[in-house]
């Protein structure tokens, strides 16, 4: 479910590179790290519509909740090796 996720983020928003997480192996509880340069100079709430809106089938039919982080690529330069990459 991780590599769904991953890739219905990726194809619907444009430019984007995600690292989907399951934190708790549950196939229900996910964590998601978005970067895109489409983010830049929009507010964090649209950021996080950009994301969600094409999931929102997922969460009907599987996912319960999902922990979303956006970044453009030059704050991703800044903040990744906080998140361990």
């Amino acid at each position: 479910m991780s590599e769904d996720l991953k890739q219905m983020i990726e194809s619907s928003v444009t430019g984007a590179t995600a690292h989907v997480m399951e934190p708790k192996d549950d196939g229900q509880h996910f964590e998601a790290i978005v970067i895109s340069p489409n983010f830049e100079g929009l507010p964090l709430v649209k950021q996080h519509q950009m994301v969600m809106k094409p999931l929102k089938e997922e969460f009907k039919q599987s996912v319960h909740a999902l922990g979303l982080r956006t970044f453009t690529p030059n704050k991703w330069n800044e903040v990744k090796t906080q998140y361990g990459f």
